[in-house]
């Protein structure tokens, strides 16, 4: 793919993940990056969509190394995420977390959070995946030394043992605000200082314990965790064998548990906040002009100043802003998404923020195989159509003049190492 952006930190790099062919839908196999400082790129079938002889190439990293920051630790967490999405079989996708063998999915749920800290925290050091690993042991060993007359009672027994020690006695609570404040609840780190997280966080501790004593061999009645679709309610383990039909869908997927996790890390960092009753693309094609809205809706003063609000931070250079996202993470979210493997929406959404971010060309790119990809599908609304619409056409309109450049906002952009 020729960019006409001359002042790009696009770069060629040496992570790639290859497909395996003889599945019924594609995984992906991760080969570790070199120690340069590379662009993480992929040459996958995503998404039903033959790449060809096209890489997939992430802008995020080389756009931050760009400005000054240091990648190295961030770069080696995505390494370690993919290193866990190669073993995301088509089996293994929808192996419920409770029984999940083969995807260490505490680690992968640190990679997302150590890579996040690495983007936004400039500190020298990675975050210590390990020892938050041994916190994970230590929960399970506490269990044993509190309630390990449990296992030679009845499974119904040890099941509110569990619910008493994770709730109780170590006050692990669920955090259900949008408050901006709380998005620590979102990574797996936090949740195990704080005892604070998501209905996803907490399931995923419950699974880990759980986990740890099938290892032990002391767990020997088949669980199920009950994942709560509700604002309030905890998960909570119950008998598999005692299971009814409504329970199907309050069970937690490998591969769910994982998008739950990035979506809504997602949707916390968006950088167009208002306006929720919309998708995230369309509030920010609505923020960049690119969607007819409607005549009969009178847009609030709020509503616009937000819109105006994010244009000047991204216009500035700014990443990020309390309570109005972060592009940073966005993006970073984006990128893990196309890699699960699981919604070519990811690719439209992926793009439209590579347009707000001034990579017009990539944006493009990445739109045009979201629209390869939903050739086939009517799940999108009209508006939503129209959008991508638009979208495309002032793409295509930018990138056919003649004698091209970044404008200044851009190079703003890609120079401002303040994480605010």
């Amino acid at each position: 793919m020729c960019s006409k952006i001359s002042s790009s930190p696009w770069i060629l790099g040496t992570s790639k993940l290859s497909v395996y062919e003889n599945q019924t839908r594609p995984y992906f196999t991760h080969t570790l990056a070199t120690k340069t400082k590379s662009s993480t790129s992929v040459n996958p079938t995503i998404c039903g969509l033959e790449s060809g002889s096209d890489d997939y190439k992430f802008v995020l990293h080389d756009a931050l190394d760009s400005s000054g920051n240091n990648t190295t630790h961030a770069r080696a967490a995505r390494d370690g995420f993919c290193s866990q999405v190669k073993k995301l079989t088509v089996v293994e996708r929808e192996t419920s977390i409770a029984t999940n063998r083969r995807v260490d999915l505490a680690r992968t749920a640190l990679y997302i959070a150590a890579e996040d800290d690495s983007l936004i925290s400039h500190s020298s050091v990675p975050l210590p995946v390990e020892a938050f690993l041994e916190r994970l042991d230590d929960l399970s060993m506490g269990y044993c030394s509190h309630f390990g007359s449990s296992f030679q009672s009845s499974p119904e027994n040890f099941l509110e043992c569990m619910d008493t020690y994770l709730y109780i006695n170590k006050a692990f609570c669920r955090h259900s605000s949008k408050n901006p404040s709380e998005q620590r609840t979102l990574y797996l780190h936090s949740v195990l200082t704080h005892r604070l997280g998501s209905a996803a966080m907490l399931s995923l501790v419950y699974a880990e314990i759980l986990k740890m004593f099938r290892i032990w061999g002391i767990l020997n009645f088949d669980v199920e965790i009950f994942f709560p679709h509700d604002s309030s309610s905890n998960p909570r383990g119950y008998i598999k064998q005692k299971s009814k039909e409504s329970d199907q869908a309050h069970i937690m997927t490998t591969e769910s548990l994982l998008v739950k996790i990035l979506t809504e890390l997602k949707v916390a960092f968006w950088p167009f906040q208002l306006d929720q009753d919309k998708s995230l693309f369309l509030r920010a094609a609505e923020a960049a002009n690119c969607s007819r809205r409607s005549r009969n809706v009178n847009e609030s003063a709020s509503e616009l100043a937000s819109v105006k609000a994010a244009q000047h931070r991204l216009e500035r250079g700014v990443w990020t802003s309390v309570r109005f996202g972060d592009m940073r993470r966005a993006l970073s979210a984006c990128e893990r998404l196309i890699l699960l493997n699981t919604d070519p929406k990811e690719l439209r959404d992926y793009s439209v923020l590579l347009y707000h971010s001034g990579f017009y060309e990539e944006s493009l790119h990445y739109l045009k195989l979201y629209q390869d990809a939903e050739k086939s599908s009517n799940s999108t609304s009209d508006l939503e159509k129209n959008a991508v619409d638009m979208l495309l056409i002032r793409l295509n309109l930018i990138l056919m003049e003649d004698g091209w450049s970044s404008p200044p906002h851009i190079r703003n952009f890609l120079h401002n190492s303040d994480p605010w």
